[in-house]
């Protein structure tokens, strides 16, 4: 798959910010995008604002972002080290002491472990541990470029000339029903235009 260049899919995003008056803290947030990317937050904010990739090898690509993983789900799960390294020894087939390490980030998980490792915790390919800290997050803003180009709101917006408004809103309707209610929305909102005709 081609990739698209860090500089080339924030150029996009600043232009649909700017064309549509979103707020481009809320929609690139660095925690978030960092969450998502198992990246640091610094290194993210740095990519952000135009800085350099961090000088890494693979290896270290993928011992930091496994690692990362392993931290958030330890986290959310509020369970220890050795109960992941003992989910990872029955899923996978790993001794605990080696999962546990691969989980500190201390070894390299060798192909067929980094595949299993895509599988245990729901990452898109590989691609998620060994891309270059920008690619990794070029990749995950092409989603939130998908995201404002096939929002029904946006669309709307764009249809009836409206400048902004808070997506943060949106996330509860389905699409359809979203469209009809903001349609009528924007309806009574904005005047229709004369189209000569004399109706309305």
């Amino acid at each position: 798959m081609e990739r698209t260049p860090l500089t080339e899919s924030l150029a996009r995003l600043d232009a649909l910010i700017s064309k549509h008056g979103l707020d481009r803290e809320e929609l690139l947030d660095p925690d978030d995008l960092a969450r998502r990317t198992a990246l640091p937050a610094e290194t993210v904010r740095s990519l952000l604002g135009g800085g350099r990739p961090p000088d890494e090898t693979v290896n270290d690509r993928v011992r930091s972002r496994v690692r990362t993983l392993a931290a958030a789900r330890l986290a959310s799960t509020k369970r220890r080290m050795a109960d992941l390294a003992a989910e990872l020894h029955h899923e996978l087939g790993v001794s605990e002491v080696w999962a546990r390490s691969v989980c500190d980030g201390k070894k390299v998980p060798d192909v067929e472990l980094l595949h299993a490792l895509v599988r245990f915790f729901g990452v898109e390919g590989e691609a998620f541990f060994t891309l270059p800290a920008d690619a990794a997050l070029s990749r995950e803003l092409q989603k939130v470029l998908d995201e404002i180009e096939n929002d029904p709101v946006v669309a709307l917006m764009d249809q009836y000339g409206v400048r902004s408004t808070d997506l943060r809103m949106h996330g509860s309707l389905p699409r359809r029903q979203l469209e009809r209610l903001l349609e009528g929305v924007f309806r009574s909102v904005v005047p229709e235009l004369d189209d000569g005709s004399g109706a309305r």
